[in-house]
């Protein structure tokens, strides 16, 4: 009979172990340890507001460009400055896959300037998001602080992989913002703000920033997030972040991002970035400086990176 009880203890260890499709697969199992890396394609653009006096360069004659860029199949996230909402109503028309997250940073609805986080509905889906001031009352829309030259705001979302029914996808936060163009006071105290509600997020998985900061890499609201900081001064507490840009063009000279329609002039500040933690692995990334017979989508170039998180890494 001893060969019955051998039986039923190799059938118990059997049904003691999770199988592929439980649910219950440990941090350690050969399965799990196969999770590919999370790979997705960001961008973000300044798109200038559509109501500006820009004569041949306004909003009607440029939109196509702009729609041109956002088709590109690399993308899956976008992170948006200066939209109004018509500016929106026509890049849905144009690209219906995008779904899109954000408010008027004038009033909390649709009044003014959005920071707008685009996704591909196809990819992904929202979970929490919402928008905050760059102010010392975020929670209010429209507050302004610290000797601003307008109202700024932050926009946020926890994205959501969309996968097989039954099945968790990945997770990223993706944070989007526009600091102020005249106030160096109100850029850093936005950068601190940002800094403070990410590592707030409510858990550990990985996130980007996006944004125009108007601010130089050597300048102190960028730096904010990007430099060492020296021994006694304000630190971060995300720690430093990586420039996807630099990380592959670290001795790139001509990296200028705001030209003001002029599609030749590549020399100057780069203040657009997509920012991710130290350790994330940068496939692409570029400046897009395509124009039409010398008309750019914007006054600004955009910028993009395809980045890859490790499961294991936040």
């Amino acid at each position: 009979m001893s060969w019955i009880w051998s039986v039923i203890a190799s059938f118990a260890a059997a049904v003691g172990q999770p199988s592929a499709g439980s649910g219950q697969l440990s941090a350690d199992s050969p399965v799990a340890a196969q999770v590919a890396p999370l790979r997705v394609g960001v961008l973000t653009f300044n798109i200038r507001y559509g109501t500006a006096p820009d004569k041949e360069n306004a909003w009607p004659k440029r939109k196509e460009q702009v729609f041109e860029i956002l088709r590109d199949g690399r993308l899956e996230i976008v992170g948006l400055q200066e939209a109004l909402r018509g500016q929106l109503d026509d890049i849905h028309a144009a690209c219906p896959k995008l779904g899109e997250i954000g408010v008027g940073r004038d009033d909390g609805k649709a009044k003014g300037e959005y920071a707008a986080i685009l996704y591909n509905t196809e990819k992904w889906r929202p979970g929490k998001s919402g928008t905050f001031w760059l102010s010392e009352t975020p929670e209010k829309p429209g507050s302004m602080s610290w000797k601003t030259a307008c109202t700024r705001v932050c926009t946020w979302a926890r994205m959501e992989q969309v996968v097989g029914e039954g099945k968790a996808g990945r997770v990223l936060w993706v944070f989007n913002t526009h600091l102020d163009h005249v106030s160096a006071e109100a850029r850093l105290n936005g950068a601190k703000l940002i800094a403070k509600k990410i590592t707030e997020r409510g858990d550990s998985e990985p996130f980007v920033l996006t944004g125009d900061f108007n601010s130089g890499e050597d300048e102190e609201a960028a730096g904010y997030f990007l430099a060492p900081p020296s021994e006694g001064e304000d630190k971060s507490p995300l720690g430093n972040l990586v420039d996807t840009f630099r990380v592959l063009h670290a001795d790139a000279k001509e990296f200028g991002t705001f030209q003001e329609f002029d599609p030749k002039r590549i020399v100057g500040k780069k203040i657009d970035y997509v920012l991710v933690r130290p350790g994330t692995t940068v496939i692409e990334s570029w400046i897009d400086r395509r124009n039409k017979e010398g008309r750019t989508p914007s006054d600004h170039f955009p910028v993009g990176a395809i980045v890859e998180y490790d499961p294991k890494a936040k």
